[in-house]
């Protein structure tokens, strides 16, 4: 099985790449902003960016959904910005990997790591706050984007991800994504 997590800043198109990938390959599509709580989309409408202490809770409930979708043999597909390396850790192995710095465990989420591929869909802030402009009804405001941008932490090895440019169109975007899946 196969679990995708399409990340990347506000606005740089992750819920609409989502969505076509799954419509594409017939497989499962969360959107993570659904899963915030109140109280979170609640502060970031006042402009308020979130602090690992917002964060932890809500990706702990992504990690549950991608583990169940694991579990009952799905492919799923999750937008979500996952910007640090810790949220990212914490969608491969759950609420531990928010709290230990134990060098096993590293080990174990390395190895977990490859259950989750991330796909960082990466651009110019110029495009990015371009679209965020014209987005309309969404809670995060386009004053926060420079705060996202502060928290990115890019990719690294050894993560399992693919780092693709959002300069090009969506299907041109998706037709990279469905290349590189280790698809069987």
């Amino acid at each position: 099985m196969v679990q995708l997590v399409v990340m990347g800043v506000s606005g740089s198109g992750k819920t609409t790449v989502g969505s076509h990938l799954a419509e594409k390959l017939g497989w499962k599509s969360y959107d993570g902003d659904d899963y915030h709580p109140p109280e979170n989309k609640k502060k970031m409408a006042e402009g308020i960016p979130l602090n690992d202490q917002d964060r932890i809770p809500w990706l702990c409930k992504l990690h549950d959904i991608l583990m169940r979708e694991e579990s009952s043999g799905q492919n799923a597909i999750l937008a979500c910005s996952a910007l640090k390396k810790m949220y990212r850790r914490i969608l491969v192995s759950g609420t531990e990997a928010a709290y230990s710095k134990n060098d096993e465990l590293e080990k174990q989420k390395e190895t977990a790591a490859g259950k989750i591929l991330f796909i960082h869909l990466d651009g110019p802030k110029e495009l990015i706050a371009k679209r965020l402009e014209k987005r309309k009804g969404h809670f995060m405001p386009s004053e926060l984007l420079q705060s996202q941008f502060d928290a990115l932490e890019p990719p690294t090895a050894p993560e399992n991800f693919i780092t693709i440019s959002l300069e090009k169109s969506v299907s041109e975007v998706v037709s990279e994504i469905v290349k590189s899946l280790p698809l069987k």
